[in-house]
């Protein structure tokens, strides 16, 4: 008897495509990031005029990947690695001795029920920060960000090491996330917090909670409402929240509004203040934004940040940011 093999490579590669064809349908890896470069002055209240190239100060540059497996069910095994870094000079993180994988590193399950990951997560009142001001998540910029988080008013960083999220499904236009963590082997101890999202139609809001202890006592107390209404011609923004730091017993409350004005196709004017009591710091940032396609956008920006007692600072930049 004879056997005939000369078919066998062509069943051989069908067989292979049709194993390929199976497992991108359960499964994916993407690669992406954003890189936002400026040049420019940039000045905080009472400190020297820095004239320079600058990463990250729209947005602050970042590198992921992330995947997800189809498990059958309606569930699926997620993950994602992503890691901050400085386009101006080609160095890892946002500063030097920065965590690599400092934006966001994390596995888990989600389904029917809602998602929940864990390692390191972005928390929930850094998301209801950036949703509801004018300028985003720029640190560079947004006075609701540097008012929150660079002006040694909240305990810890954007991101929580050690931590469990949990997101829930959309009801409604109605989101919750609710997050823990342990802790972060350095200085931060045991972390809770969480959001609640609205968006339906024009109007969106937010409610954001957490509390982040500093060794075993210390630490702050946060909360945040957040709202933003789209009245066609412009967008308008909302913030009011208080910190509370258990180490020094002293309050701060922090206001900010702001808008987004559409001009033509595709540019839109940026203006958002904020006041932050007890340290007396008032900042203005007044900016115009052009996007050249969806994933690539120019602007200038003029910030205006002010203390008591030193002298204001005065920032201007133009920059471009792309995302990939």
């Amino acid at each position: 008897m004879t056997i005939r093999f000369h078919r066998a490579p062509a069943l051989l590669a069908t067989a292979a495509l049709l194993a390929c064809a199976g497992a991108h349908a359960q499964s994916s890896v993407q690669a992406y990031g954003l890189i936002d470069v400026s040049a420019g002055q940039f000045q905080d209240a009472g400190a020297i005029k820095d004239k320079t190239v600058a990463s990250g100060k729209m947005s602050t540059s970042y590198f992921g990947f992330k995947g997800s497996e189809d498990l059958g069910g309606g569930l699926k095994a997620n993950f994602a690695i992503e890691s901050f870094l400085r386009a101006d000079s080609g160095s890892a993180g946002r500063f030097n001795g920065d965590t690599f994988w400092a934006r966001n590193a994390y596995a888990g399950l989600s389904g029917s029920l809602g998602s929940v990951t864990a390692g390191r997560n972005t928390t929930s009142l850094f998301v209801s920060t950036l949703l509801f001001n004018a300028f985003g998540d720029s640190f560079g910029f947004s006075p609701s960000i540097r008012h929150y988080f660079t002006s040694g008013t909240v305990t810890g960083d954007t991101g929580w090491n050690n931590s469990i999220s949990y997101s829930s499904p959309k009801l409604g236009g109605l989101s919750a996330q609710l997050q823990v963590a342990g802790n972060d082997g350095k200085t931060l101890g045991r972390r809770y917090g969480g959001n609640v999202l609205y968006f339906g139609g024009a109007f969106a809001g937010s409610f954001a909670f957490q509390k982040v202890k500093e060794g075993t006592t210390a630490g702050t107390t946060t909360w945040q409402l957040g709202g933003s209404y789209d009245a066609g011609f412009a967008k308008f923004f909302g913030q009011y929240g208080k910190v509370a730091n258990d180490t020094t017993n002293v309050d701060y409350k922090l206001g900010e509004v702001g808008a987004s004005v559409p001009v033509g196709a595709s540019g839109k004017l940026l203006a958002e203040y904020g006041k932050l009591s007890v340290k007396g710091r008032k900042t203005v940032s007044l900016g115009y934004d052009y996007a050249f396609s969806k994933r690539t956008d120019g602007y200038v920006v003029y910030m205006n940040d002010k203390l008591p007692v030193v002298d204001a600072g005065n920032s201007f930049a133009l920059g471009i940011r792309h995302k990939f």
